[in-house]
């Protein structure tokens, strides 16, 4: 069917407002030695709404402590973090440390609620959605349940794949699904570090935004219920989670808190340090291309970077 003129003057108009987007400055700050982005809930939604709109091949980390004390001790992992097209602070203590670095009104973009507003902006604009990860169960109920809270959402698929690692094939049949199904958001929940290795190696295969998630299938699911929200806002979540599951995560709260903790705290003295020795203006600097991931030094120094186009 011939597009009329309307329809060919609003693919123009959507393709000049992705272009714009792909032109603007991205701010990032530096936590622990990675890139995390200053932004609002609403320029999230936007950018990575437009991208979906045109069926851009990127990813983007929700970023908690636990994911960045990962990345400060494995340099493969920080480059996978540093090379995302959006990296948002998803735990408070990382949401608090970007509004110590000169973004004070910095809110938590947590992975459950993103998922929700993606959700819900994908439904009005007619952009469907693909889930990738979880259980069989898991993602049978929360299908369900997004079809019910949004009956107008175009879910094309899901699929749980299996614990081990994937042969070559069935990580192509995969991609293959995912494409043919027409899918501009894949939902990503395998957990950390695991669902940012799988979104950084599938980029320029995947034909979609992949937004890794984490536990937010079992949030919506049902399968797991949601800390409070006045524990959400002050940076209790994890003491609800470690309450609920204390034999499978009471190690890693313990170890990855305590480190993130310390190391945040030495990197804040150190800044401290610097600037009352040597302050300087902010620099611009060039981002850095997937490939060769820029390491940002752990400095409030704002990053003002131009974002590549792809």
């Amino acid at each position: 069917m011939p597009l009329d003129d309307r329809c060919i003057e609003g693919l123009r108009l959507l393709r000049g407002n992705v272009d714009m987007f792909n032109r603007a400055t991205r701010t990032t700050v530096g936590v622990l030695g990675s890139a995390i982005d200053a932004l609002s809930w609403q320029d999230a939604i936007e950018r990575i709404t437009l991208w979906a709109a045109t069926y851009e091949s990127r990813y983007v980390c929700a970023c908690n402590a636990h994911s960045l004390v990962t990345a400060s001790l494995d340099p493969a992992f920080r480059e996978i973090i540093n090379g995302a097209d959006m990296a948002v602070p998803d735990g408070m203590p990382i949401a608090w440390s970007v509004c110590k670095m000169g973004f004070p009104r910095q809110e938590r973009i947590n992975g459950p609620d993103l998922m929700l507003r993606l959700c819900e902006g994908a439904a009005r604009r007619d952009l469907r959605v693909f889930f990738y990860g979880s259980s069989p169960r898991t993602l049978t109920k929360l299908q369900t349940n997004f079809r019910a809270r949004l009956p107008e959402l175009k879910i094309v698929g899901a699929h749980s794949p299996p614990y081990r690692q994937q042969s070559e094939a069935e990580d192509a049949a995969v991609i293959d699904l995912i494409n043919a199904s027409g899918a501009a958001i894949v939902f990503i929940s395998l957990g950390c570090p695991k669902q940012e290795r799988w979104m950084a190696q599938h980029r320029g295969k995947v034909h979609a935004v992949m937004v890794g998630v984490g536990a937010a299938f079992d949030y919506h699911a049902g399968t797991l219920r949601r800390a409070p929200t006045w524990m959400q806002d002050r940076g209790l979540e994890w003491l609800y989670r470690l309450m609920k599951e204390p034999r499978r995560l009471w190690r890693r709260y313990l170890t990855t808190n305590t480190i993130f903790v310390l190391r945040i705290a030495r990197q804040f003295l150190r800044e401290h340090r610097h600037a009352a020795g040597m302050a300087g203006p902010c620099v611009a600097v060039p981002l850095a291309s997937a490939e060769q991931p820029e390491q940002p030094t752990d400095s409030t120094q704002v990053r003002k970077v131009e974002e590549p186009t792809r």
